[in-house]
């Protein structure tokens, strides 16, 4: 099979599937009209995605479906799944507590989505490129996640409608996987005997250690910032002349300029070795965190590149710590091994989607990224640490 057909369907999937992912916080404020959604309410539409996914992501990981289950099904059942719970949402809710439900489970389907997907990206990789095919595929859920502010920024849909053309996409990425999807080369030949611990076993190894810990650093800031900067931008002075809404501001920004950051990040990886690319970046989205304060009362076009600089390095790094990972992790258990390091990261992105807002309402958005800071500086700690180790500059041989 052609390698770059391979690579450019499982980007597809990504783009298409996950757009169901944020599509609740573009439409907030039609809600807010409709249901009368608080803050709090808010919240959890978007919290519970996350928590989702996390419970998702430890029954994949405790059955080892991605290791055990043809992945190009796994990864097409769970974008049709996703999808079909937008449509219902869209069509039938009319209230949080009808809308949270639907939303858990459509965060439970996205983790046979992403997960899956890398597992499928790395098995279409030698280790000399990984770091930039890696880069492609988080480029692609960068895209498929900053997607429905597209949708709401461009159109003059109802927020019913965004959701259900959120959920088509979805549903074509669905066919796309179950039609073009095939696991690559690189992949295990055969299915491993089920292993429901090695999630927790790689922890004692210190490379899978410290590549976990570093993308935990990335995670407690990266889900944070991508759903609140639109309530940041919305309470800044600039928030008017920004270019284009709030909305589009969020898509260029976040999604167009962390796509460039994942493609840059994942070409430094493999130039520059897994630890310096992932430190850079860690580094450099921890200072915007400091500056945020700084930049809030800056004139739109500097608030504007501000937010650009900062939705790529916050992304540029995401596909390093999968790369490393599948690359020191042991051959046999790849996809349960990046399924439990995304299981733990998404569940520390609960704790900053959920206390970034409370600590708005105390001290206001102009300091409420503050909170972040802590994560991506702890986690340049860690990926200096594995630098430090083995054969930091360069990928291992013989990796899946």
């Amino acid at each position: 099979m052609n390698v770059g057909v391979q690579r450019g369907a499982i980007a597809a999937v990504q783009v298409l599937g996950l757009a169901v992912w944020f599509s609740m916080s573009a439409v907030v404020p039609g809600l807010r009209d409709d249901w009368g959604l608080t803050a709090g309410g808010a919240v959890w539409l978007t919290a519970s995605v996350q928590f989702g996914f996390v419970a998702g992501a430890v029954i994949s990981t405790v059955l080892n479906l991605p290791d055990r289950v043809p992945p190009q099904r796994l990864l097409a059942a769970g974008a049709a799944a996703a999808a079909v719970c937008t449509v219902v949402l869209a069509l039938l809710a009319d209230r949080p507590a009808v809308a949270v439900p639907l939303r858990f489970l459509t965060g439970t389907s996205l983790a046979a989505v992403y997960p899956t997907g890398m597992k499928l990206m790395a098995s279409w990789a030698g280790s000399a490129g990984r770091g930039r095919t890696m880069g492609v595929l988080i480029a692609a859920l960068t895209l498929g996640s900053t997607l429905p502010h597209l949708i709401a920024g461009l159109g003059s849909l109802p927020w019913r409608g965004v959701l259900l053309t959120a959920a088509a996409a979805g549903f074509a990425g669905s066919v796309i996987a179950l039609v073009l999807v095939r696991p690559g080369p690189h992949a295990a030949s055969a299915a491993p005997a089920r292993n429901p611990r090695y999630a927790l076993t790689m922890f004692t190894e210190r490379r899978p250690r410290l590549a976990n810990l570093g993308y935990f650093g990335h995670m407690w800031e990266l889900y944070a910032l991508w759903t609140w900067i639109p309530a940041f931008l919305l309470a800044s002075p600039a928030a008017r002349d920004l270019p284009g809404s709030v909305a589009i501001t969020v898509f260029l920004s976040m999604g167009i300029g962390g796509v460039i950051g994942c493609l840059l990040g994942g070409w430094g990886a493999d130039r520059f070795g897994r630890s310096p690319a992932a430190v850079t970046a860690l580094l450099l989205s921890g200072l915007c965190c400091l500056l945020s304060p700084f930049l809030f009362h800056a004139p739109p076009a500097v608030l504007f590149l501000f937010c650009t600089l900062w939705g790529a390095a916050v992304i540029a790094d995401s596909g390093v710590f999968s790369t490393s990972l599948s690359e020191v992790a042991d051959h046999r258990y790849v996809g349960t091994a990046l399924t439990g390091q995304t299981a733990i990261g998404f569940a520390l992105t609960v704790v900053t989607i959920q206390f970034t807002p409370l600590l708005a309402e105390a001290v206001g958005w102009r300091h409420a990224f503050l909170l972040l800071a802590p994560g991506p500086l702890a986690g340049a700690l860690a990926m200096h640490a594995f630098g430090r180790g083995p054969a930091s500059a360069l990928p291992l041989r013989g990796a899946a």
